[in-house]
């Protein structure tokens, strides 16, 4: 199952494992462009075993509906869905959108299915982690909101799941996590506004990679056989900004196990969902 993908990422990543003979579920937030998506790897791949299924990650009711109406078990769950640095809203339910959609959907689905969750969940982070804090007190960016800052929190919020989603499975579910480096993605047009629209329009001709080839550490993540729990892949370029898969690490705050509790707990208040572990 991979979220988000109608385009980008989740599209390229979704392609790829149809190729393979995977049967593969498609969530997408627009059913226009997700069925856009389905019509075109079935071109491509006449024979691929595919779903479309509606699912809105910034809203839990939508979460809560597409996960009871869903009854299959899933090998492995690909949390890549996203929103990158848009002006400041809030979702239905009240938080900030990239918080919203990033993270506390994410964690929502994964909960939300977790018994049927058979090898691995793949959470999609960014680099953009690294320089990301979690304001626990201003959770939905009130006081001062710079899309920046908003999309780095909700991407260290990626990676603290991540590991203590691995800490609390052990062996019973592998839980990784990987990152695109910087790659040509419509996150980049369709989120951004002003300056940071215009700046991102030139860097992602003149310097990012393919989403083809961003996608191959989630890829890598989601099927290689010695991945483990806790892994965290990205590319082997300078900077990790481009290249083929590696072992990367996440910034050191992104390991601290009482943060990652302290969300957890915070996440579960907020969604409604409670792990059963």
């Amino acid at each position: 199952m991979v979220t988000g993908a109608n385009s980008g990422l989740g599209f390229e990543t979704a392609r790829a494992l149809a190729a393979k003979g995977a049967r593969v579920v498609l969530t997408a937030r627009n059913a226009e462009r997700g069925g856009a998506a389905l019509a075109k790897i079935r071109v491509e791949y006449p024979g691929a075993d595919l779903e479309l299924a509606s699912l809105d990650l910034a809203d839990l009711d939508s979460v809560r509906a597409f996960a009871d109406g869903f009854d299959e078990p899933v090998d492995v769950l690909v949390n890549n869905a996203g929103v990158m640095m848009p002006p400041r809203k809030l979702t239905k339910q009240g938080f900030e959108s990239q918080f919203a959609t990033n993270h506390l959907g994410h964690f929502a689905l994964t909960g939300l299915l977790l018994g049927q969750i058979r090898e691995r969940v793949v959470t999609v982070t960014s680099g953009l982690h690294r320089r990301g804090v979690i304001q626990f007190d201003d959770l939905t960016r009130e006081r001062a909101y710079s899309p920046v800052d908003a999309y780095a929190q909700s991407k260290l919020a990626n990676v603290l799941f991540a590991l203590e989603l691995h800490r609390r499975a052990g062996s019973s579910l592998v839980s990784t996590y990987a990152h695109p480096g910087y790659s040509a993605t419509n996150l980049q047009s369709s989120g951004p506004t002003g300056v940071l629209n215009l700046l991102l329009k030139p860097a992602n001709m003149l310097v990012a990679q393919s989403a083809e080839q961003g996608a191959l550490p989630q890829l890598y993540a989601a099927t290689a056989g010695d991945v483990r729990g806790g892994d965290f892949f990205g590319p082997d370029g300078l900077g990790e900004m481009r290249g083929y898969p590696k072992r990367v690490q996440p910034v050191h705050a992104a390991t601290d196990p009482d943060t990652a509790a302290r969300l957890w707990t915070v996440s579960e208040e907020l969604t409604g969902v409670t792990y059963p572990m």
